[in-house]
């Protein structure tokens, strides 16, 4: 009989991320209007959870 190893991961967050990502890129890119702006703009969208818990952060007075 076959020894099969079932490996359970947890890749839940890879897709939360991912899509907060594509959302981020919607939003920032739709307010740049120079080529500037637009790399302002994908190094926001790629950084967007250290602004939410900055803001929550800052939100809770911590």
């Amino acid at each position: 009989m076959a020894n099969i190893e079932i490996h359970k991961t947890k890749q839940g967050g890879n897709a939360v991320y991912c899509l907060g990502l594509i959302g981020a890129l919607v939003y920032y890119i739709k307010q740049a209007d120079t080529f500037v702006q637009f790399l302002g703009a994908v190094f926001k969208a790629f950084v967007w959870p250290a602004f939410v818990v900055y803001d929550v952060l800052q939100y809770i007075h911590y």
